[in-house]
């Protein structure tokens, strides 16, 4: 059964569509309750002021699965300078198409879209990559212009229905992912919407329909026509989303996996040991991070790392306690990881950080004897993220579990820095450097200047 798709009136160029399934709140487990209390005072404002409004996606989607949503996006007709004029507490952000985050105490942030057209289907050639150039449309626009019919569903607060355009909420109930109209167009129009499905399917443990699993496998490779920055920020998503096991698996089936990890393409191809190292590897993380551990970006990435590592290292197998060693293998790990890695482009300082975790693997191999870890090492700045990194790794192959993750907070939860907090200024003005009027001079003996003549 496919989804329902709009068909386009190619005099006026306008489409119609199916009417909507209204599921009302007899028939489906979502109640207001359930919803994030900001996210309800976002919906109540913008119905107050006359707008539709509606939360949409992936909260729409957990609730009904009866998980806890990550976030309440809301979709309305209301466009951004006018969200931006009810709620002061608000930014407008995006390039493509912007959006108006409206934040709350907690660091709590509501994203606010406006109904987006299905500008896609106005390219002619049928194999040109989608433009970034999306406008304003209707509920129906919005709604099959989205990837999946899963994510394509409406919660309307006021009457508390599910608004349902293209058989979202049956996929739900048979456990699909569909590709909303035809798979092989929306495919090549925006490839990354591959990946989207996989880390989906992955997630819920559903499984892909046939002809968009069929799309995926004719046209894989078109994954690089996607911006770089893309497939990476993709590849984050699908490694910290607690189904990094399970993405792997339909990752390598669909053959997706090798064209974002083609230093991988002979190995678990030929080698179901390394295959299943990586996917126990991950498994370990996954289970962490249900948990509530946090990783960085590049933990993980080095996680998904470690069977190719061994296979190019022998030395990654042997028992080392020289710190000589592990910085020589360090910068070999980094150079092979800058030639294997090189199509995401990855930072300097992320390849460093990698290759420093993998290759310190046997030295806490070699002090790894179910006793405490030596003093001495633990007065080694990497000493917490390096023996937790080994330790997972060790759970991947068997070992004694992991009970949780520690690791430092100096990065965000994607890897990066976080921002430093800018000194305040004395209130002279004049840095440590002057002293202010009628005190002793500062550390070289200035005065401040305070413009007056003597």
């Amino acid at each position: 059964m496919k989804a329902a798709t709009g068909k386009e009136n190619k005099k006026s160029g306008s489409f119609s569509y199916p009417d909507p399934s209204l599921i009302p709140k007899t028939q489906h487990p979502i109640s207001p309750e359930q919803i994030d209390i900001n996210a309800r005072k976002v919906l109540s404002r913008l119905s107050e002021a006359g707008f539709g409004a509606y939360l949409v996606g992936g909260g729409v989607r957990d609730l009904y699965l009866g998980k806890t949503p990550k976030d309440f996006d809301i979709s309305t007709e209301a466009r951004p300078g006018e969200l931006r004029k009810l709620f002061r507490n608000s930014r407008t952000i995006g390039r493509r198409f912007r959006l108006v985050q409206v934040f709350f105490p907690g660091n709590e942030i509501i994203e606010v879209s406006t109904f987006r057209c299905r500008s896609e289907y106005d390219l002619d050639k049928k194999d040109e990559v989608l433009a970034a150039n999306n406008t304003f449309g209707s509920l129906a626009d919005d709604a099959f212009r989205r990837d999946l019919t899963i994510n394509s569903l409406f919660y309307d607060l006021a009457t508390e229905e599910i608004i349902d355009y293209t058989g979202g909420v049956r996929d739900l109930e048979e456990g699909i992912v569909r590709i909303i109209g035809e798979p092989e167009r929306r495919i090549v129009r925006d490839p990354a919407r591959m990946m989207r499905v996989i880390r989906h399917a992955a997630r819920s443990n559903f499984a892909v329909e046939e002809e968009t699993w069929q799309s995926i496998l004719r046209h894989h490779d078109k994954i690089h026509l996607c911006p770089v920055s893309r497939i990476r920020d993709e590849l984050f998503k699908d490694l910290s989303g607690t189904a990094s096991s399970r993405w792997i698996r339909l990752a390598i089936e669909s053959r997706l996996f090798f064209e974002i990890y083609p230093c991988y393409l002979y190995m678990l191809s030929d080698g179901a040991g390394d295959r299943e190292l990586l996917i126990n590897i991950m498994a370990v993380a996954d289970r962490l991070q249900k948990e509530g551990s946090v990783m960085p970006e590049s933990f993980l990435l080095g996680l998904s790392l470690i069977p190719w590592a061994l296979h190019h290292f022998p030395a990654l197998t042997t028992r080392q306690k020289s710190l000589n060693a592990a910085y020589s293998l360090s910068r070999e790990i980094r150079d092979k990881l800058e030639q294997e890695m090189a199509h995401l482009s990855l930072k300097r300082e992320i390849r460093a950080h990698i290759a420093g975790l993998i290759s310190r693997l046997p030295l806490f191999a070699s002090y790894d004897s179910g006793r405490n870890w030596p003093a001495h090492l633990k007065k080694k700045s990497y000493f917490q993220e390096s023996s937790q990194f080994y330790m997972v790794y060790r759970e991947g192959r068997g070992g004694a579990p992991i009970r949780s993750l520690r690791l430092s907070q100096t990065k965000s939860s994607r890897g990066r820095p976080e921002p430093k907090t800018r000194r305040p200024r004395s209130k002279g003005g004049g840095g440590a450097a002057f002293a202010p009027e009628g005190q002793k001079g500062g550390v070289f003996g200035f005065k401040k200047n305070t413009g007056r003549r003597r």
